[in-house]
Order: C-alpha cells, then structure tokens, then sequence
C-alpha cells in the first residue's frame, strides 16, 4: 500500500496497527484501492453541499414563511425547523436498512431525488391561494426525509476506509468480494465476517452520548440570538450581524479541532479525548451561568391608550402620525419585562459569553467526530446502514428536542436555569461515560485478540 494516497487514506479505521504488520496483510488491486477513495471523496462533497445548502435555506424560512402565508407565527415556524429533523429521523433508519440488503446506489439515488422534488416544492409553496404554511411544513419535511441519505453515506464511508481490517480478517477472500461486500448487496453467503455479536450495550451508551453532543449544540445554535438580544441590548440587525461573525469563527475553530484530533487520538485514544470534549463543553456553560451584581438593561414597552387625555386634537393626530414611523425605526431592545427573570437575574458578561463559545467550539466537534468514530469501530466489519440509521436518528431527534427545551426553560426560567440543567445533563453523560469507558472499544479488539488503543 505504501505510495498510494496520503498517508491517512492507507490507515484503517478498526484498530491501529501499523501498515506493514501482519494484521494489514491487504488484497487490493491499485483499481479498486483508487475506486473506492474516489467514492468516498465524492460521498464528502456532497455531505458538504447538503450541509451548505442547508444552512443557507435555513436563515430564510422566517423571512419566506410570513411572506407566503400571513397566518404563521413563530409557534408555527417551530414546527417547520423541526420538520426537516423529524423527516431526516424517520428516514434514517429506512435508508440505512435499505442499504444493508441493496446497493447502496438505490437509496442515495431515490433520496437525491426526494431532495430535489421536494426542494422544488419549497421553492413554490406562494403558488397556492391558502394553507401555505402547511405546504412549506411539508416540503420542509420531505427534505429531511431526502437528508436521511446520510446513514448511508456514513455507513460507506465508514465500511470502505475498513476496507484493509475486513480483508485482513478475511483470509480466503479476493478483493473483489470484499469490495462487492462494501458497495454491493449484503449477502452472507458471498463473504465471510468474523464470527462476534455486537456489544449492544456499547451501542446504545454511544447513541446516547451522540444524541447529548448534538443536544447540546443544537440548543446552543438556539438560544444564541436571544441570550444576545437580552443580555447586551442588541437590535436584531446586530445580532444577526455579531452572532453571525461568531458562528463563522467557531466553524473555523471546528475545522482546526477536526484536523488535530485525529493526531491526538493516536496518542491518548479516542474514548479518553471524548471525556475530554464533555469536560470542556461543560466547562463552557458553567462560565455562562450569570454571576455579580450588574443587571441587564429592561425592556420597557410604551403603553398607548386608545384616549390621550389633556391633549389637543393637534397634538393627537402628530402622535398618530409619527407613532408608526418611530416603531419601525426604532425597535425596543433590551431584556423583556415580560420575562421576570429580567428583573433579578445578573447579566451574562460578553466576555463570559465570549469565553463559553470559545470552550463549547473546541469540545462540542471533538466529541462529533470521536462518538462517531468510536461508534464505528464498534460495529466492526459488519453492514452498518441500519446502526448508522438510528445514530442518525438520535442525532435528528437531538435537533428536534433541543430548541425545544432550551427555548421553554429559557423564557420562564432564565439563563441561570437554562445552563444549570444543561451543566447537568453534561455530568450525567459524563457518568454514563465513565461506566461504560471499558466497553467502548473497537469490534477488532474485543473479537480479534489485537491491543486496545491507548486511553
């Protein structure tokens, strides 16, 4: 395998022997070995046009939605955001099961076009005379439906980059096969797995810690813009702006973390750099919690009467005149009175806030990426679309329930609640952790007698 690809395309992802010991022992042709990189690289441009593609749609539905339907309120808008999850969940497993006994060119070509269908009925949902609302409720739906092709994506990636363990354990078995077992029908007459059932307990506590990290971020993403607006008096113009600038850096700061810790989890072991990542995204809404004796400023709304006694029919119609000209220019900022946690709640300081982004954009990508990592090697060289479907699930059911919650607790209770049930839920996470730390070790470990990664 030497000299062909980067040195981080040759290693497996079950195990960490070297290239050159007896346990890489690959049968590869150089055109299979080219084939498969090449899938796998368009697997990732495409997972990063849907996420593009996403993220831009996402910041328009407010706007779109009251344009297209003037009934729509921010209750409604809710259940359209978290449409797109609840569809992406419920298709995850679907695909992922179809591709464990088809190829899985099927399911990505249908989901493709469910994506496609169902975009071009979002782009449309002004046409109807009535009931717009439901129609983008729908078609924002079925687009998480189409997303739920990422199970499978996983599933292949994830199968394909093991290409060297499954052969290796495969002794009597040609490439072809091996390949054909990746790309191909799931038929268990083709190619021989090793023989060990999966630890089930291990895959559960895994789900469990993914659907936690994308919980935790989920809501985060969430009560953004509202903590800001609150806290330091920002128009919505300004918290679209600075929020903005801030979500970019730590997109940038996830980039950064995704790329060392693959080097540092040669070093200490993924499991160890997951703890890692929870101490850290603890840390990071601990600092948020409100201390001091400063209070944020009030929003007061303005009380207009029907009747302005004392006053001249003048001055009456003046005020009517330049009322609605000052309401759109000038919006109230501020903490709202009719949150009462306003009134004695200290303020969040930028600098905290500033600090916790920083914190939560170094653990929350290091425990994405090692629970995935760690739940890959788990399931070893098996079909995985099934199991990447409810890791899917999880994490789209995180989405769903995370705005939810955050948003609820936020709003009757403040910040001071808000981030003391989330430092909480960390530590439970941490604990079952804790727990389960010696199970969460790769399939090839626990069944095929190789040495456990450091941590």
């Amino acid at each position: 395998m030497a000299g062909r690809g980067i040195p981080a395309e040759q290693e497996p992802l079950l195990g960490d022997r070297p290239p050159g010991s007896r346990e890489w022992n690959i049968i590869e042709t150089q055109e299979h070995y080219k084939s498969r990189w090449r899938s796998i690289r368009i697997l990732y441009l495409t997972m990063f046009l849907s996420s593009v593609g996403f993220s831009i749609v996402v910041m328009s539905i407010w706007p779109y939605l009251q344009k297209i339907d003037k009934t729509a309120d921010t209750s409604f808008l809710g259940w359209v955001i978290a449409s797109f999850s609840l569809g992406q969940m419920v298709a995850s497993p679907v695909f992922g099961f179809w591709s464990n006994y088809r190829p899985r060119k099927e399911p990505l070509i249908v989901s493709i076009f469910i994506s496609v269908a169902a975009n071009c009925l979002y782009a449309y949902v002004h046409v109807p005379a009535s009931h717009n609302k439901y129609y983008m409720l729908v078609a924002r739906g079925l687009v998480g439906f189409g997303a739920g092709n990422v199970a499978v994506v996983r599933s292949y990636i994830a199968g394909a980059t093991t290409l060297q363990e499954r052969t290796s354990s495969m002794a009597d078995t040609s490439a072809c096969q091996a390949l054909g077992f990746i790309l191909g029908p799931a038929n268990t007459d083709e190619v021989q797995v090793p023989q060990g059932s999966i630890d089930q307990v291990a895959v559960v506590t895994t789900n469990v810690l993914f659907f936690v990290v994308l919980f935790i971020f989920a809501l985060f993403e969430t009560i953004l813009t509202p903590l800001t607006m609150d806290m330091y008096a920002w128009t919505r113009e300004q918290a679209v702006l600075y929020d903005g600038i801030i979500l970019a850096a730590l997109g940038v700061e996830a980039v950064i973390i995704f790329m060392g810790v693959k080097l540092l989890s040669k070093k200490i072991g993924e499991r160890a750099i997951l703890l890692g990542g929870l101490v850290i995204v603890w840390a990071g809404f601990f600092i948020l919690l409100p201390w001091g004796n400063q209070y944020p400023k009030i929003q007061w709304e303005d009380l207009h009467n029907n009747s302005i006694p004392n006053t001249t029919f003048g001055e009456i119609i003046t005020t009517l005149w330049r009322s609605p000209r000052e309401n759109h220019s000038e919006e109230p900022t501020g903490c709202p009175v009719g949150q009462a946690w306003c009134l004695y709640t200290p303020v969040v300081h930028l600098a905290q806030f500033l600090t916790s982004a920083v914190l939560i954009g170094i653990g929350y990508p290091s425990c994405n990426v090692m629970s995935y990592t760690i739940y890959s090697k788990i399931l070893g060289p098996k079909p995985q679309g099934v199991y990447m479907g409810w890791l899917t699930a999880s994490g789209s059911a995180a989405r769903i329930l995370g705005p939810v919650f955050i948003s609820q607790v936020y709003t009757s209770w403040g910040p001071r609640w808000a981030f003391s049930l989330v430092c909480g839920t960390v530590v439970l996470t941490v604990t079952l952790l804790g727990v389960t730390y010696r199970r969460l070790v790769a399939f090839s470990v626990r069944h095929g007698g190789i040495q456990e990664s450091p941590g």
